[in-house]
């Protein structure tokens, strides 16, 4: 995964709570066999929809998007972030995440921006007033920024998850960061044990 320090660009605003991850990626697109081309399985049931946000053309090129609270509520699929991912968005901010969506999130490199309801509402009235809306996403700081609306706030990461994210260390490079500890055990072990 790459590293992600910051996150700037404009949103996508899904004005919708419990949200779940069957509405993010239906459980017919979890037959696939790679991972990739999830991203036209995104909300697909919805985007049948013309009025639905992801059709609307002034919010094309988005790469955060803007949910409601229970973001990525249900199932543990992973499918929801790669989907999310595939798409374009590097970050979702929401009032609430569930926690298995958001630990596969931080996971995969997707950053899961979790404010308080008046920080989200606000977001979410401004990428709707205003679809060119900048907002800035600092992984590092743990901020979340709209000077054009003058919003500054903050979200919590754990020391952890910042770390995997700055360094883009999914779980495979965190192991892989303790080779010489493995290697060594591996030589130091008896025979019978191999």
């Amino acid at each position: 995964m790459e590293p992600v320090a910051i996150v700037q660009g404009t949103a996508v605003p899904l004005d919708r709570s419990d949200v779940d991850t069957d509405q993010i990626i239906p459980s017919d697109w979890l037959k696939r066999v790679e991972r990739t081309g999830f991203e036209k399985g995104l909300f697909s049931e919805w985007r049948d929809g013309e009025d639905f946000v992801l059709n609307d053309e002034q919010y094309a090129g988005a790469n955060i998007l803007i949910g409601g609270p229970n973001f990525g509520t249900g199932s543990s699929r992973e499918h929801a972030v790669w989907a999310i991912q595939q798409f374009g968005f590097a970050a979702v901010i929401s009032p609430r995440f569930g926690p298995i969506f958001k630990n596969n999130s931080t996971k995969n490199g997707l950053v899961p921006v979790e404010v308080d309801q008046a920080t989200a509402e606000a977001l979410m009235a401004g990428v709707q007033a205003d679809p060119t809306l900048e907002i800035t996403i600092d992984v590092e700081r743990g901020t979340v920024e709209a000077p054009a609306i003058g919003l500054s706030a903050t979200f919590d990461l754990s020391p952890t998850i910042r770390h995997r994210l700055l360094n883009g260390l999914d779980d495979i490079a965190l192991t892989l960061q303790q080779e010489s500890k493995i290697d060594a055990f591996e030589t130091s072990r008896p025979s019978y044990m191999a």
